[in-house]
């Protein structure tokens, strides 16, 4: 299980992350809604550690990251091998092919067998229906297929967190519907996934639990359903505002 306890974020004097605690259950999806600006991302960022919180605990299977403490550099190496993100914008290396972009993380982080990292990756690309693209550079492929890449890559890293942020906001709907299909089917196999999204069908549709992040806190937690049953004007506003 991940359990987040106390998590608090600054940035300058701007108190984005306010005592976040949440466990999230390991091989569940857990969907983060809220309004832009409510701290959602950075929560995302401060569990893959491109953000550094400035206080709170994150506990994955028992090892723990207190903040409130000086951490090593290789133990937060170590825990974000154990987790792969998916950002909005792709974030290939440009001048990479699809097969090279994927191949990198366990190259160069993971030390493994180039031949190895490559017959991996052509799965992965078999997977996501790109096994034609694996000599294109990024600026040759569509944004959907970009994305389908990045899920690629950081699936090849064989991540115990999967973490996608937004992860259809660059696309258009059709687009967006093949990389929300893709997380779908993540969804149903032996993986901890934790996506924000704007989009509510989706969210409905994925989703274990949902949580509710207004103002950099956590307004609620449950099923869609136990949302939508609260009754919360807030909560009910922003429903079916995006519904």
């Amino acid at each position: 299980m991940l359990k987040i306890e106390k998590l608090n974020k600054y940035f300058g004097d701007n108190h984005v992350l306010k005592d976040i605690s949440l466990d999230i259950e390991t091989k569940k999806t857990t969907v983060i809604i809220g309004s832009s600006g409510s701290g959602k991302s950075t929560l995302l960022r401060c569990i893959n550690l491109l953000e550094t919180p400035n206080s709170g605990v994150i506990n994955l299977d028992g090892t723990e990251l207190d903040f409130s403490k000086k951490i090593p550099g290789n133990v937060k190496k170590s825990f974000t091998k154990r987790t792969g993100m998916v950002f909005q914008s792709f974030n290939l290396f440009p001048h990479k092919t699809a097969l090279e972009n994927i191949i990198e993380g366990p190259v160069v982080v993971l030390k493994k067998d180039k031949k190895t990292a490559i017959d991996e990756a052509m799965e992965l690309l078999r997977r996501v229906g790109l096994e034609d693209k694996r000599d294109s550079y990024p600026n040759q492929l569509s944004g959907g297929q970009q994305q389908r890449i990045a899920i690629a890559r950081a699936l090849a890293m064989k991540p115990e967190v999967l973490l996608f942020d937004e992860p259809t906001s660059a696309l258009d709907p059709e687009l967006g519907a093949e990389v929300l299909g893709l997380i779908k089917e993540l969804s149903k196999e032996d993986y901890t996934i934790i996506i924000v999204t704007h989009n509510m069908s989706f969210a409905r549709e994925v989703s274990d639990e949902v949580v509710f992040v207004e103002k950099g806190e956590i307004l609620a937690k449950g099923s869609y359903d136990d949302l939508t049953a609260m009754h919360n004007e807030r909560i009910t506003q922003f429903l079916s505002y995006l519904d």
